[in-house]
């Protein structure tokens, strides 16, 4: 059959109606809480885990800083899980959509700009004009460290989406001539799903990284305005 390149990025739906809701939600089903006075194993892993990124991340930030904890966490865990699941054979990923990661991004960063102007005011107007700036050259200065603020979160989505979309086209394509091969020719059939195996565990990381990058910029941008 043949299939579109970027049939899997479109949105699934169930009886005519889209399925995005149910899929965005089903991570959360996945996260282990436990009602057990003693943990079993992965439980116990999990909450190292995410004592270990809450260390990372939490460091350098102050009281205010520090109760966007849980909200962080609740980020790259989201994310993390919702592109491993698209890794998944016949699985949609959400964070593939342009319009799902800006819908993440926009409000996390008027957060932190929000924040900043009510704790920070002085020193975040001061970030729009750098020090010892020539006076003729203040207006354009202004101006692009404006548009330099304004593009930051359209820079996350558009980082999240670039990187996931990217991975899971080459893995398509790849596993595409895999297949085509398997009828002719053994040896490249051979060395080209040893290729997707070896691009499947770089995704895996990939989905990972990205997830810790994105909740990471997002604590710098909070990290700046508190």
């Amino acid at each position: 059959m043949n299939e579109n390149l970027f049939t899997p990025f479109s949105t699934p739906t169930i009886l005519n109606q889209p399925a995005t809701i149910p899929i965005i939600l089903f991570p959360a089903m996945l996260v282990l809480t436990s009602k057990h006075p003693i943990n079993n194993r992965l439980a116990t892993t999990q909450q190292n885990l995410t004592q270990l990124i809450l260390k990372q991340m939490m460091t350098t930030h102050n009281a205010k800083g520090q109760t966007w904890s849980l909200m962080l966490m609740s980020l790259i865990t989201f994310i993390a899980m919702t592109n491993l699941l698209g890794l998944l054979p016949y699985s949609f990923t959400p964070t593939t959509q342009l319009s799902m990661n800006l819908a993440m991004a926009i409000p996390l960063w008027t957060g932190t700009v929000m924040v900043g102007l009510r704790f920070k005011t002085k020193n975040f107007l001061a970030h729009l004009l750098p020090q010892g700036t020539p006076t003729p050259l203040i207006p354009m200065l202004v101006v692009i460290e404006t548009i330099s603020l304004l593009i930051q979160p359209v820079a996350l989505a558009v980082r999240l989406t670039a990187n996931i979309t990217a991975g899971h086209l080459l893995m398509h394509l790849i596993g595409n001539a895999a297949l085509a091969l398997s009828t002719t020719n053994l040896s490249l059939t051979l060395l080209t799903s040893t290729l997707l195996a070896l691009l499947t565990v770089l995704e895996i990381a990939v989905a990972l990284i990205q997830a810790y990058v994105f909740t990471l910029l997002v604590s710098l941008y909070l990290h700046n305005n508190t």
